[in-house]
């Protein structure tokens, strides 16, 4: 590239490199989705269509970044994993942060029409990205922890309070009042004596979000080389290029299932 007496500017760019050998986790948020949500008609107090599409927007952010090791997501965020010593851009956080962002939000709107065929998009859709670093996996599986209960909680309150508005004809500040104070205990008690359902039987999309990973590594044939999973039957069944599962993921049932997701000692 040519050289001008202009390229001084350059100076002026910020530094910002993650700093070495911690987990990058990009958090997208969506910007004003109450208001984008009630404009498209989602249903209360979960919107099928919109997780799907939440899940549809994040995989194709990992099948098209190697990098990222795992996805979660709930409501209108996704939290993505990068490989501790990830070198995508440099670790430059700028560019990490706005590509997984921009990325995300291209394919939420591209694939609109597939979830939402009989709506078309009132305007267009916003997500933020942030990055925060964790220095050791027990850090960044309390991280995923953290966002998971935060899945539960809101999604106790919000079924419990839909319930009221929706079944029972309450109007949402009297829901409200009828919610305050209220645990878990509570709520549950609300859902069951009042309206018949036993929390624990909804979904697991609903209760647990939704994590998106890469399949074990391929094992070693006997003759040498690789063969899928799927071929030991003498099947043709290849793996998958991601899983999408709704697991409890603060327990440790799943990161013994799947330790190849984060692999590798801490330093």
């Amino acid at each position: 590239m040519a050289k001008s007496h202009y390229e001084y500017v350059k100076m002026f760019e910020k530094a910002d490199v993650l700093l070495p050998k911690c987990w990058p986790v990009i958090r997208v948020d969506g910007r004003g989705f109450h208001r984008f949500s009630d404009s498209h008609g989602f249903k209360k107090p979960n919107d099928d269509r919109s997780l799907h599409l939440m899940t549809k927007a994040a995989s194709k952010v990992m099948e098209d970044l190697k990098d990222v090791v795992l996805a979660y997501g709930q409501s209108d965020e996704y939290s993505f994993v990068l490989n501790r010593n990830t070198t995508l851009y440099n670790r430059r956080e700028s560019k990490i942060v706005s590509t997984i962002t921009s990325l995300f939000t291209s394919c939420f709107a591209f694939h609109w029409s597939e979830f939402f065929p009989t709506t078309p998009l009132q305007y267009p859709p916003a997500f933020d990205g942030r990055a925060v670093l964790y220095p050791t996996k027990r850090i960044l599986r309390d991280y995923l922890c953290w966002r998971q209960a935060d899945c539960h909680i809101n999604n106790l309150y919000n079924t419990v309070f839909w319930a009221l508005v929706q079944d029972a004809g309450m109007n949402k500040n009297d829901a409200q009042k009828r919610l305050k104070d209220t645990n878990a205990g509570g709520k549950n008690e609300i859902l069951f004596s009042q309206f018949g359902v036993n929390y624990n039987t909804l979904p697991q999309l609903y209760r647990k979000g939704t994590v998106i990973i890469r399949p074990p590594p391929r094992e070693p044939a006997p003759s040498g080389g690789a063969v899928e999973r799927g071929d030991r039957n003498g099947t043709d069944e290849k793996v998958p290029v991601l899983l999408t599962l709704n697991e409890d993921i603060i327990r440790d049932n799943f990161w013994v299932s799947y330790p190849h997701v984060l692999e590798g000692e801490d330093e």
